[in-house]
Order: C-alpha cells, then structure tokens, then sequence
C-alpha cells in the first residue's frame, strides 16, 4: 500500500528504512582495500618494496579493521542484544558455535583472519625469497582471498536487507541494489587484478589470456545478474571496473615517486598506474543482452550460448585493441602506455611494444574452444550460485 493509500485509510505511515551504518562501512572497507591494493601495486612498480607501514598497505588492512568492527557489533548484537533492533537483528542471523549474526559477518571474518595471517607471512617470504612484485605468490594469495572473502561477505550483507526490502520496501531495495552492483563491480576489479599477470598487453594475442577471463568473469557476471535482479547487471559491475581503473591511470601518475631499491633500468619520477583495463564492458553487455532473452532456457542451454557470446565478443574487441595499444598512438596519458616501471628494461617486450610469442591459426583456435568451454563451465556455475543467493535472507 503507498504513503497516500495508508493516510487516507487512517493507518500509521509505514517506516521507511535507510541503508544501516555497518553497510556503509562495509563499503568503505572494501573500497578502501581496491584502492590500497592499487596503490601498492603501483608502490612496488615505482618506488620498490618499502616499509611495511606505508599508505598503501594501511588502506588495505583498513578493510579487515573495519570489517571486524562490523562483524563484532553485529555478533554482539544480535548475540545478546534486548533491544527491539537486536531483536531484529536476531530474526535476521544465523547461528555459528552459539553466535548469531547475518551469515556474511562470518565470511567476512574468516576473510579478516586470512589478510591478518598474510602480513607476516608476506614479510617471511620476501626475507626467504627475496623481493619480488609478483601478484601470485601463496601470501598475496592468502591476503587477495581474505580480501575477496570480506567483499563477498560485505555482498551477503547486502543481499539479505535487499531480498527482505524486496517484499516490503521498494525503495530501499532500489538503493541497496545499486550498492550490491557497486560492490559486485569491484569483485570485478579484484578478479581482474588477480588475473593481471595473465593478461598484459604483450600477452593478448595468445589464448591464454583468454582462457584465463574465460574461467574468472562468466561466474562473476552470471552470480551479479541473477541475485541482483537487475537486467543490466553484467554491464554495470564491468563499468564500475572500467572506471576504476582509468581513475587509476589518470590520478596515481600526478603524485611524485622515486625508486628506492636498485637496480634502476628506467628513471621513475611519479607513480606508475596499471596498464589499460581490459574492454570487458562490451562481452558484459553482449551477456546482458543475451540473458533478456532466453530466461525461459534451461541453465546448461543459457550457459554454453553465454560462453560462446562472452569469448567470441571479447576476441573481437580485444584482439584489434591490443593491436592498438601496442602502437604509439596511443602513447597517452588517457590510455597510459607510456608508463614503464623502474625494473622495465628497454630491450623488454611491452618497451618495445611486441606481443610474447602470438598464437595463430590452429594453435589459436584450439585454445579459445577451450575458453568458451571454460567460459560455459564458469557461467553455469554463476547462474546457479546467483539463484541460490536470491533467496538468502540471513
């Protein structure tokens, strides 16, 4: 019933619930870890492995700090709380070893154990291993999976108040489903950030690339789309991805930095942003477009048509861009090829603008059939997964 119907009626107006603090948290915390973990990144490529007390690495813990705010306010609450909203609170929990709280406060906090664990084991390794900028080493694994597991417990959260705000309070619902995209966007990122060393600009006319994204984003879109009810899903979460990541190229360069750790095989006077963000945006859209129209197919039909659509639309673009960023047009700021770390030699692949080793031909081909298989595999699971979450309530 609207506002007019129930003052007309003689009823009490009904309560209109705002989005609660410790989801604005969440979001600040898991925002805080994307722009952190960017930063160090960028750190690592401009000035070289530092203390561990730098802003970068504060932005990224900041996440688990305010995620175990969230999650021991909740667990209290909801755990030994008398008032009428903890009653609420309680209505809304599970229980976990006789604590009850929303069901994403207890991933998220398995994820703020993980980057806490991964701080010191981050330090062990570099003194047994040396120094490296490798993304995928078991401590940065351990920290990207705690991060991952906050966002996805942040995502939980979210989606609990949205599916109960979708039977009493339109409205609500509406702003917390632009908040789970926003999140959902920057899942997208995180995913994108772990699959980095797999898709540099030297290594995009080769399927591996493709394999890899064809594994890692169909089950992110597919999940988004469903649990967010949203018909352009796909598309929103892959430009909040975009965005983000052009930000980076346009804002990290106006900072000054200087190596620190040698040797130096190219002067560095400012940070070093990443490199151009995959065109994800169009196989999103494509998928977006797609999914509107067979919502009555079975899931196995959908998913081997999406992954055919997601890998044949993302070689389309991406294979000609690639092209394009190897070139000196686009020798720019926008685009942020003239960008080179410290460490980037000048006989080095990307300085010389040549792609590792392209594949052609039948040697191609076999590797991108393997990536629309992936790519079916990676969407049926997301459309599983994302009914499975519309009705989670807790």
């Amino acid at each position: 019933m609207s506002t007019a119907a129930h003052a007309s009626a003689g009823l009490p107006l009904p309560r209109t619930v705002t989005v609660p603090w410790y989801i604005w948290t969440g979001i600040v915390a898991v925002t805080s870890a994307s722009i952190g973990g960017s930063w160090d990144v960028s750190w690592h490529r401009s000035i070289g492995r530092d203390s561990f007390w730098t802003p970068a690495h504060m932005a990224i813990y900041a996440c688990g700090l305010l995620a175990g705010i969230v999650g021991l306010w909740l667990v209290l609450n909801a755990t030994f709380g008398h008032s009428s909203k903890a009653q609420e609170l309680r209505k809304a929990s599970v229980d976990v070893l006789g604590l009850r709280a929303p069901l994403g406060v207890f991933l998220a906090g398995w994820g703020g154990v993980a980057m806490l664990t991964s701080a010191p084991f981050d330090n062990w390794w570099h003194n047994a291993y040396g120094l490296d900028v490798k993304i995928i080493s078991p401590p940065h694994v351990l920290l990207i999976l705690g991060i991952r597991a906050i966002a996805f417990g942040m995502l939980f959260l979210i989606l609990a108040a949205m599916n109960r705000a979708a039977v009493a309070d339109a409205s609500n619902f509406k702003r917390l489903q632009i908040l789970f995209l926003y999140l959902g966007g920057l899942s997208i990122g995180g995913q994108m950030f772990f699959l980095q060393e797999f898709t540099p600009e030297t290594a995009l006319h080769r399927a591996s690339a493709y394999i890899a994204m064809g594994i890692g984003l169909p089950i992110l879109f597919a999940t988004f789309s469903q649990a967010s009810r949203f018909r352009w899903a796909a598309t929103a979460t892959a430009a909040v991805y975009m965005v983000f990541c052009i930000g980076e190229i346009l804002i990290l360069p106006l900072f000054p930095a200087a190596p620190k750790l040698g040797p130096v095989f190219n002067p560095v006077t400012h940070f070093i942003p990443a490199k151009f963000p995959i065109l994800i945006l169009l196989p999103a859209l494509a998928l977006d477009l797609l999914w509107q129209r067979v919502r009555s197919w079975k899931p196995w039909q959908i998913a081997v048509v999406s992954g055919l659509v997601f890998v044949a639309v993302l070689v389309a673009v991406e294979w000609p861009f690639a092209n394009f960023l190897m070139s000196h047009a686009s020798q720019n700021r926008f685009f942020g090829t003239i960008y080179f770390d410290y460490k980037s030699r000048a006989t080095s692949l990307d300085r010389m603008r040549q792609f590792f080793q392209p594949q052609y031909g039948l040697q191609l081909a076999k590797g991108l059939v393997m990536a629309a298989f992936y790519a079916m595999a990676s969407t049926w699971v997301g459309l599983g997964f994302g009914r499975w979450m519309r009705g989670v309530q807790r």
